[in-house]
């Protein structure tokens, strides 16, 4: 077992804020993922703390066209997924502090609602064109599940923007391609970024600039 029994009692105990039904599909593969059968691991336990959270595993090679459709592009990857998919992903290990993202992702995808203010929806009600913000992160990190939330919760509210957790040591190239120096390095559609957890505010003005 991953999570230690007080663990389990107090996801399951925040899991029964849960509504609607949600379900994690998970892509894996069985040759040469040095983080797949952690990461499976970890989401069958959690799968597990309420009837209400399934798990999907797929195999990124063998079901490549279900990948191309929630523009999956490398392993581990989870999408949190409820009546429809909300652009929530994570790539890598969600351990550390960004277990706990995981868990309030689960929960607000369960509750079909994204948690922002009013203000904050009806900025993001003005973005037209796709969006994709990439959080670049460390376990190890406090602030980082601030950042990784923010992206995830722009998602669930706007079907134009798609935000993805990135577990830097997993995915070294991307560290290197977008230069990032500290975490969280969050970019948008590969031309802006910035580094830090800002306040959504900002953060839905770097989006709509």
């Amino acid at each position: 077992s991953m999570l230690k029994e007080a663990d389990k009692t107090a996801v399951a105990k925040r899991f029964e804020a849960i509504k609607e039904p949600v379900k994690i599909v998970m892509f894996t593969q069985e040759f040469e993922c040095e983080y797949c059968s952690v990461t499976r691991q970890l989401v069958e336990e959690v799968s597990g703390l309420s009837d209400k959270v399934s798990l999907e595993v797929l195999d990124f090679v063998k079901d490549k066209a279900r990948a191309d459709e929630l523009g999956v592009d490398k392993v581990p990857a989870l999408a949190i997924v409820g009546d429809k998919d909300y652009g929530i992903r994570f790539y890598g290990v969600p351990a550390g502090y960004e277990f706990s993202t995981l868990v309030e992702d689960i929960v607000m995808v369960g509750r079909r609602e994204s948690g922002l203010p009013k203000e904050i929806t009806d900025e993001l009600a003005k973005v037209d064109s796709p969006v994709h913000m990439q959080v670049i992160v460390s376990p190890t990190c406090p602030y980082c599940p601030r950042a990784v939330l923010a992206a995830h919760r722009f998602a669930m509210a706007s079907d134009m923007i798609r935000g993805d957790m990135i577990e830097g040591a997993e995915f070294p190239h991307l560290v290197t391609k977008y230069g990032v120096q500290g975490v969280p390095h969050t970019v948008i559609n590969e031309t802006h970024s910035f580094v830090g957890a800002l306040p959504d505010a900002e953060v839905a003005k770097a989006v709509l600039k």
